[in-house]
């Protein structure tokens, strides 16, 4: 199959420092002959794209910039995560995208699977369907075959053959990954927290573009370490006073400063994400028994992630059951983006959950632009008074 150079984009020069770095380092592996696959969901089993000898990397999706050739295409009332995700595909300016040999998609909502027809046109797109549900038996079954076809097509595109032995050393490779991540994101569960959660999101965010998945881990390992024994050093005995907040919903990144920072520039201090930006992918492991089927262990795996692209979604309340009380939580702000429907009719069942374990809850429903940045600080700014309210009335009630 004939690959275009690997030549830098245009407008490379305009990149921060730390964004060229990770595509220059992306780049050198392209020069070395590594394959890329572009994914932007992590319903996407990246242990097959490992097996297959490539490197999955998440794709540029949280920028305004390229929202408004995106709209030359689709529909202005649409998802803001859609719109830039194919913004920077047919404007060259994600090199993630330009360097990936192949795009997968998934049918998590109707905007992005009619998205991903168009960004076939772009470059080839191979689309996973995804069942309705995650409690209904006969999904599994169907993601199974869904997960051998995904397979077939990096055989065929790539020109190679994936044996079991590659799956089964993917896993388990994958799952030492989750397992370090899942003690990084608990860091957080102590009090007071060693990290903020604006910290912790950049850290997990630096970690996905380490391509090199030993060094990762050993960054992981080391950076929790760090973290942890600051904590037995410095924290441990003190109290802090600042409000500890779950964030809810859609992924977060293009909302990063608008939200995420002022929350905690306003004095709170994020201890965990209940959204692709925290634990929801890396809680459950992939099965590594030797006599199960590696496919529908994979397909157990990842049909276990609680979206709200599930319907029902019953799984996504007990872990926010979870969430709440292991984070120690005084606060929720569920953070939906504009036109993500699936997420705001949600919204209605996360504020009783939240509201039934006497905690204080806001939604705030927003998109990529800075129009509304005045509003959305007025109205953290008033939650975290009645989070602070909550928590002193919690306080001389118990004593």
């Amino acid at each position: 199959m004939e690959q275009k150079a690997n030549k830098l984009p245009e407008g490379f020069d305009s990149l921060q420092d730390a964004q060229k770095q990770k595509f220059l380092n992306l780049k050198k592996l392209k020069d070395e002959g590594k394959k890329v696959v572009g994914i932007y969901c992590s319903y996407v089993p990246t242990e097959l794209i490992y097996a297959a000898g490539a490197i999955p990397v998440s794709l540029c999706a949280v920028s305004e910039k390229p929202i408004a050739a995106g709209e030359r295409d689709l529909p202005r009332n649409l998802c803001p995560l859609i719109k830039a995700s194919y913004g920077h595909a047919i404007t060259d300016t994600c090199p993630f995208f330009y360097f990936s040999d192949l795009i997968i998609g998934e049918t998590t909502c109707d905007g992005k699977k009619k998205m991903y027809e168009l960004l076939n046109n772009v470059k080839e797109t191979h689309v996973i369907q995804l069942p309705q549900n995650n409690i209904d038996p006969e999904g599994y079954p169907f993601f199974k075959e869904q997960i051998i076809k995904f397979k077939e097509k990096l055989e065929d595109y790539f020109d190679i053959t994936i044996t079991e032995d590659d799956i089964r050393k993917a896993i388990k490779d994958g799952n030492e990954e989750k397992k370090n991540l899942v003690e990084f994101f608990k860091l957080s569960s102590l009090e007071p927290s060693p990290i903020s959660g604006l910290e912790q999101f950049n850290v997990n965010e630096a970690f996905g573009f380490q391509y090199d998945r030993k060094k990762k881990n050993e960054e992981v390992k080391t950076r929790t370490k760090e973290l942890k024994d600051y904590w037995e050093k410095e924290l441990k005995g003190t109290k802090d006073e600042r409000p500890r907040i779950l964030v809810s919903g859609c992924p977060a990144g293009g909302v990063k400063d608008k939200i995420l920072k002022t929350i905690e520039d306003l004095g709170g201090v994020i201890v965990g994400y209940d959204s692709c930006s925290g634990l929801r992918t890396y809680m459950q492991l992939v099965d590594e028994d030797p006599n199960r089927d590696p496919y529908e262990a994979l397909a157990e795996k990842y049909l276990g992630v609680n979206c709200s692209v599930m319907s029902p979604n019953p799984g996504r309340m007990k872990d926010l059951d979870y969430l709440l009380d292991f984070y120690h939580v005084d606060g929720v702000i569920e953070m939906t983006l504009v036109a993500c429907h699936t997420f705001n009719l949600e919204s209605y069942e996360v504020k009783k959950k939240v509201e039934s374990h006497d905690i204080p809850y806001i939604h705030i429903e927003s998109d990529y632009s800075q129009n509304d940045s005045g509003q959305v600080r007025t109205r953290i700014e008033a939650f975290l008074e009645i989070v602070r309210d909550n928590m002193q009335y919690k306080e001389e009630a118990y004593n």
